[in-house]
């Protein structure tokens, strides 16, 4: 990432601060931090004028980059999340450092260019194909990092763990690539990556189907030293069916008798989850990462967000494979499924959709100093235009922001001071469409 700018003043016609929404903003910038947040009727002299509505920045907590290649070539067919798996495989098996580092950095411009300022990185394409390792065990690893920092925004790359194809089963010979062989080698290998600034190391289970119990303690050991720790967790029916029959248990039960499940976890999807496995996210002060657009994409089902949500589970949002990059929509996208599973509405306040989209997936990636507009604060600064086709006539608040915006409103974006995004144009990576129409063509 480049440095950030030594100071800068910034002055927002609207920003929603920690106390609700308030017109007239300045807000000044020293290093990658907010300085001063305070009332401002005009702009100061020498300010950046942010016409709109100004948010903090977005946290994007689940991402699989290389799933970007798939976007419109495998929605109109027909199957289910393991027919999609196969495409999916088929992509990685073409992906290497440099590809990567193409692929990655021109999906964390669009990233950017959507108001997302930091992403979770879900990452377990580690190896060369037929799992021979690089020179560089961690060469894929640092491509993603290296293309967070060229787009611009922070990254939270979260090293995953993948030795099994399922509950005694081997690996097949697309998942080779994904594996370290056990998980001494993973920790080996882990413990030697330096992701570099801008970035911090997290942990993460790929699934219980894909690590089994006695490994999933030593990655959750690993990561109680000071990492998050992530897993996909229940997305499909049929991996709870897996679960019971191979343990007795339901994966949210097996990851919390592995000592998993604790205030550093985010379960990723968790839509099919039963009350007791809420309870167990609730008392452990667990967080649950919902990823709407793609859990309806896949045809996954409706997760249990009201629940969760009323034990006192904190949300998060991701945009996994790339459906849409568009966090506004992810952050909707909670509401609106709940109603149509339920029949009634304003289940979930926009004020709280918009936390699920910021502070609270900035907390789950570990930086906790992030997804709020005041001192002391990373600097990160989201703005909304209010004179688009859909945002035109909407008051400057958060359910403008939930439930009217787009990624395509978004003008203006400052990631750790550094201005990132200028009325709509990326400021680092020049032709954005044509990166990755370049990068995803290589693949495909």
């Amino acid at each position: 990432m480049s440095a950030p700018d030594p100071g800068s003043l910034f002055w927002c016609e609207h920003a929603l601060l920690p106390e609700g929404p308030v017109s007239g903003v300045a807000i000044s910038v020293s290093g990658d931090r907010f300085i001063v947040v305070t009332p401002a009727a005009t702009p100061p002299a020498g300010a950046t004028v942010l016409r709109g509505l100004t948010v903090p920045g977005l946290a994007n907590a689940h991402s699989h980059a290389f799933h970007r290649a798939l976007r419109a070539r495998t929605h109109d067919g027909g199957g289910d999340f393991w027919t999609w798996r196969e495409a999916m495989y088929a992509v990685a098996e073409r992906l290497d450092p440099d590809s990567y580092l193409a692929l990655a950095r021109a999906v964390y411009a669009e990233m950017a260019l959507a108001g997302i300022t930091v992403v979770g990185e879900f990452h377990y394409l580690h190896h060369g194909p037929g799992g021979a390792p690089y020179a560089d065990p961690n060469a894929m690893g640092a491509a993603v990092a290296q293309a967070a920092r060229e787009a611009g925004i922070r990254i939270t790359v979260l090293d995953t763990c993948y030795l099994t194809g399922g509950f005694g089963q081997d690996l097949t010979p697309a998942q080779a690539r994904f594996s370290d062989g056990n998980v001494g080698g993973w920790l080996g290998r882990v413990s030697r990556f330096d992701p570099g600034p801008g970035a911090k190391l997290g942990a993460a289970v790929h699934s219980v189907r894909a690590v089994p119990a006695r490994d999933v303690e030593m990655v959750a050991e690993w990561a109680a030293r000071g990492a998050v720790l992530h897993a996909h967790v229940s997305e499909q029916p049929a991996e709870n069916e897996a679960c019971r029959a191979a343990t007795g248990r339901t994966p949210t039960a097996l990851l919390h008798s592995a000592g998993a499940v604790a205030s550093n976890f985010t379960a990723v999807h968790g839509t099919h989850l039963t009350p007791g496995d809420i309870d167990l996210y609730g008392l452990n002060r667990a967080t649950v990462c919902f990823c709407p657009t793609t859990e309806r994409d896949l045809a996954d089902g409706v997760g249990p967000a009201g629940a969760l949500r009323a034990a006192g589970v904190a949300l998060s949002l991701g945009s996994d494979s790339h459906a849409v990059i568009d966090l506004f929509e992810e952050a909707r996208g909670v509401e609106l499924h709940e109603r149509l599973a339920s029949g009634r509405r304003g289940g979930h306040p926009a004020e709280d959709l918009l936390t699920a989209a910021t502070a609270a997936g900035h907390a789950c990636l570990g930086w906790r100093d992030a997804g709020r507009i005041e001192p002391g604060a990373l600097a990160d600064l989201v703005t909304i235009s209010l004179d688009t086709p859909r945002t035109a006539g909407c008051p400057p608040t958060a359910a403008t922001a939930v439930f009217a915006a787009t990624a395509a409103d978004v003008r203006h974006v400052v990631a750790s001071g550094r201005v990132v995004v200028v009325d709509g144009v990326h400021t680092l990576v020049e032709d954005v469409p044509g990166a990755l129409r370049a990068a995803i063509g290589a693949l495909t």
